[in-house]
């Protein structure tokens, strides 16, 4: 336990000193233990190394602040990954002149000249909470127009998805390979088979129509707001802002980290709930998804989808024990690993399999394939 406590001691003085101390002490523990105060070390090398004159992340300040948010926006991702939250909050604010973003939370013209795009919105939603009242104005109407042509690129292939399925009994109008009805077209033709040639002549094609399906599917979201889960929080505010307006589906969004904010009556509205998250914290999954388990009123039409990268903070033991019963109560559970156009997971391995081994989907996914998820098992 000393050789322990010693290690640590020994580890939070070479964070302190910096590489420059890398000759007399040396990062000690795990492999997952020095990598991670590795990776600790070069961030804070990031932005202290500029005290002695490496300024790595300034730009011109002629030149405005456009070329620097890309680069706040991932530096603060990895802070609020890497460290406690008292923490991140001394090094937001250390590092806003460094990163040249006071003019952006201070002054609304030189927002307004930003082009909107995500490493912009990202940036909005991290700093959000410093900006003064006229500037959030102009940073909500940036949060609206990424989120409305995020939306509008997802929408279509979502209700693809998911606004029903083939009727066989309903002829169609709209002749398109998707609507062939391929089986009641051999039927109907057997009668013209060519023996001479062995084969079937098409003389009358079928098509059918797509009817909608309006039996209510309860779908609730629970997103986890640790800060190195912005990517996936983003599109699981759009991709529920979709679900809310489909007939067949009532959506509830839970948004977590230690604590729960229930924002269902939000849903629709993309822009509110991104307004409404504090990125950073700890987490408590099974906290989340026990007042999840709250909001189902009929197991056997109800859908948890969990977005989190699995790193639980709160009792293991417990959270196996909530997603087991929700599981035998005839519910679907998904585990998204990550909600993104890259679909690209870090999350703890060894719960994920866990968590499968109990029959629930652990994975990650774009937003194309969880509309197609969805859609499979309400249709």
């Amino acid at each position: 336990m000393i050789d322990e406590a010693r290690a640590e001691t020994l580890n939070k003085w070479r964070l302190i000193l910096g590489k420059n101390a890398e000759e007399h002490i040396n990062f000690s523990g795990t492999e997952y233990e020095r990598g991670l105060y590795e990776s600790m070390e070069s961030t804070l090398d990031f932005l202290y190394n500029m005290e002695y004159g490496e300024d790595i992340m300034r730009t011109d300040r002629s030149g405005g602040t456009g070329s620097s948010v890309p680069e706040a926006a991932k530096w603060i991702e990895k802070v609020r990954k890497l460290f406690p939250k008292r923490t991140v909050e001394v090094l937001e604010k250390q590092a806003l002149d460094h990163f040249g973003l006071t003019e952006l939370l201070m002054d609304k013209k030189i927002l307004s000249k930003m082009k909107p795009n995500m490493d912009l919105l990202k940036t909005v939603l991290q700093f959000k909470n410093m900006m003064k009242s006229d500037v959030i104005l102009e940073a909500r109407r940036i949060i609206r127009q990424v989120v409305d042509e995020l939306t509008e690129k997802m929408q279509n292939d979502m209700r693809k998805s998911l606004l029903g399925k083939l009727n066989r009994n309903m002829p169609s109008n709209v002749k398109s390979m998707r609507n062939l009805d391929i089986k009641k077209t051999i039927r109907r033709n057997l009668k013209n088979y060519d023996k001479t040639e062995n084969r079937l002549v098409l003389k009358d094609i079928y098509f059918s129509s797509r009817t909608k399906r309006y039996s209510k599917w309860r779908v609730i979201i629970a997103v986890d707001e640790s800060g190195s889960m912005l990517d996936s929080v983003i599109y699981s505010a759009v991709m529920a802002g979709i679900f809310a307006k489909l007939p067949m589906i009532e959506t509830k969004l839970v948004i977590f980290d230690t604590s729960i904010v229930d924002l269902s009556g939000y849903v629709d509205d993309p822009v509110e709930v991104l307004m409404g998250i504090q990125l950073g914290g700890g987490t408590d999954i099974n906290g989340a998804v026990s007042y999840c388990e709250t909001l189902c009123t009929n197991p056997y039409e109800t859908i948890y989808v969990v977005v989190t990268d699995l790193y639980e903070g709160g009792n293991l033991g417990y959270l196996m024990k909530t997603c087991s019963d929700i599981i035998g109560s005839g519910s679907k559970m998904a585990f998204l690993t990550a909600l993104d156009r890259d679909a690209n997971p870090a999350y703890d391995v060894n719960l994920g399999q866990k968590l499968a081994d109990i029959g629930a989907f652990v994975g990650a996914m774009t937003p194309e394939q969880l509309g197609d998820y969805i859609g499979k098992m309400i249709l």
